[in-house]
């Protein structure tokens, strides 16, 4: 089964999330602030320890200046704040402190950027091994605990995401991987990982930068690769 990978990653991630939410429930608010800023600090560290994969700064700041104005073209984060505030208007929760747009934004960057995730669905797609998307799934998994018990139902939301993302690489893997070098996939780490680093100071409430608009830039290595 070709997307086995992608499926059990995404299941991991639901599976994650619930017992993240229903931990979220027994955690005093003081407790809940102290555990988000935890989170936001390994956020940071992830976010740089990943910067550090660049090769070409050039093409990481063409990268971001084309992919912030077509984000901003697009305007995703009102796009998906629409999407999160119509989704919590379904649904019922006595902590509002942390929206859903929020958590799906954070935790889908968190699991989208990344060797393992562009790596792991090519293996899938080209060789039918599915172990890097197996390992990638035991991560996140836990990663969604910890995400979820701070930032609520919007995790596991991001769960339809990462299928999306890492079944369309896999049933694409002929095309792509021609396209998706070690280089441009170091490039796209390093870029994506500037998104987590924005996303962290936002966690730590130090900024309210608008990170889904600056999304797009996560694709364009792909581009520049071939001229740089």
């Amino acid at each position: 089964m070709v997307l086995l990978g992608s499926l059990v990653n995404s299941a991991a991630i639901i599976l994650g999330g619930s017992i993240g939410l229903a931990l979220k429930k027994g955690l005093s608010d003081r407790i809940a602030s102290a555990v988000m800023n935890a989170l936001a600090l390994c956020v940071l560290y992830i976010g740089v320890s990943g910067m550090l994969k660049g090769e070409n700064i050039l093409i990481t700041i063409l990268s971001m200046v084309f992919g912030t104005l077509v984000g901003e073209w697009i305007d995703l984060d009102k796009k998906i704040n629409q999407l999160g505030d119509e989704i919590e208007s379904r649904v019922s929760s006595e902590n509002k402190e942390h929206s859903v747009s929020n958590g799906f934004v954070t935790a889908s960057l968190l699991f989208c950027v990344g060797a393992m995730a562009i790596v792991g669905a090519l293996q899938s797609g080209l060789t039918g091994n599915h172990d890097t998307l197996f390992a990638k799934s035991l991560i996140d998994g836990i990663a969604a605990i910890v995400m979820a018990s701070s930032l609520g139902i919007g995790v596991l939301l991001s769960a339809g995401l990462i299928l999306v993302y890492e079944g369309g690489i896999t049933l694409f893997a002929n095309v792509l991987a021609p396209l998706l070098t070690d280089s441009v996939i170091n490039e796209m780490t390093c870029v994506g990982s500037l998104l987590i680093v924005g996303l962290a100071l936002n966690m730590l409430k130090l900024t309210d930068l608008k990170i889904m608009n600056y999304a797009p830039a996560v694709f364009f290595p792909i581009l520049f690769g071939f001229f740089m």
